[in-house]
């Protein structure tokens, strides 16, 4: 879950600046479940998507950026969101570990790419989002 405080981007939701970890049964949309937990709980988010995808805790994990209106969902604890490198690994790979932060930057450099390609993206984002993500590049594949 992502806002802005003051121009500053942070991490935060009900769980703080922790990461949720929902199961979704077989038959549902992960979109609609993480969209509709983060409106019950916050109130309607500006941006819920899919970022990236990886095995682990005996499934699949799906990350989301959530992103959430400015001012919304004050009383939550939230921290700023440094910069981290990406986790890497080889060309046939995936990389062995990865930690939250490197899936928020992943996270945030795909959102800057959106904001910039997509339509839908670049009309929910707020101008102040937009000159944010200007300095997150996506980067090319690096092991070829």
């Amino acid at each position: 879950m992502l806002r802005l405080n003051d121009g500053v981007p942070e991490l935060a939701g009900p769980c703080g600046p922790e990461p949720w970890y929902l199961e979704v049964g077989p038959d549902e949309d992960p979109v609609e479940v993480v969209s509709r937990l983060s409106a019950n709980l916050l109130g309607p988010p500006l941006l819920a998507h899919s970022t990236s995808w990886r095995r682990g805790r005996g499934g699949v994990i799906l990350s989301f950026i959530v992103v959430i209106a400015d001012g919304q969902a004050p009383d939550f604890e939230g921290v700023p969101i440094g910069r981290a490198e990406l986790a890497r690994n080889s060309a046939t790979e995936a990389a062995r570990s990865i930690a939250a932060a490197q899936v928020i930057e992943h996270g945030l450099r795909h959102l800057s790419w959106l904001a910039k390609e997509d339509q839908v993206v670049k009309g929910v984002l707020s101008d102040e989002w937009k000159r944010l993500l200007e300095g997150y590049v996506p980067e090319p594949f690096q092991h070829v």
